[in-house]
């Protein structure tokens, strides 16, 4: 099974081009929406990790971004929690797609957690920066202080593109993203 693991910065449409892939693909942000929505044990943990913040369940975005925003520690305590949670759907995710010839990680944090493997194909999605921040905008949840202090967690995007063995320019044209994702697939396979 060949692992490709998506990289880029926050809104560079790295979900995007994850989807265009057409292999199966584990997607980190969904899999926390649905721990905040169903999971009581991990609710039970940020509360208690976070009782001035965390009140009831299912787990409200806002509460987990007031906790971010209040302290920087904050964010490292749900990360800790979070994604050790991840790493298990994870692993249940790669076992029930163990047949499969490539699937795809849409994790934002991959190489900040050391989720991926030596071996693991690694795919930066390069945005303008003009670009990234017109969709940002465009989100009804957008908050830029809290998008700053999930760029503080995560490693320089220079170091992100070093480490790729290739780049996708997104220029959100669903022509480029496709030819570059089938350039890409016919020198891995």
């Amino acid at each position: 099974m060949i692992k490709i693991g998506i990289l880029g910065g926050i809104g560079s449409g790295k979900s995007y081009v994850a989807k265009n892939f057409g292999h199966p693909v584990f997607d980190a942000d969904q899999e926390v929406s649905k721990l905040y929505k169903k999971d009581r044990k991990i609710f039970n943990k940020l509360k208690k990790k976070l009782s001035k913040y965390i009140y009831s369940f299912p787990i409200n975005k806002h509460e987990i971004s007031q906790a971010v925003l209040a302290n920087k520690s904050n964010l490292k305590k749900i990360v800790k929690i979070i994604h050790f949670e991840v790493r298990k759907k994870m692993s249940i995710f790669l076992k029930r797609n163990k047949n499969k010839k490539i699937v795809i990680l849409d994790i934002p944090l991959l190489l900040e957690n050391k989720i991926n493997n030596k071996t693991d194909v690694l795919v930066f999605v390069e945005s303008k920066k003009t670009d990234i921040q017109k969709r940002l905008k465009k989100r009804n949840n957008f908050n830029q202080k809290l998008y700053n202090k999930f760029k503080e967690i995560q490693l320089p995007l220079d170091y992100k593109r070093k480490k790729s063995q290739f780049i996708i320019k997104n220029n959100f044209t669903n022509k480029s993203v496709k030819k570059a994702i089938k350039n890409i697939l016919k020198e891995i396979i």
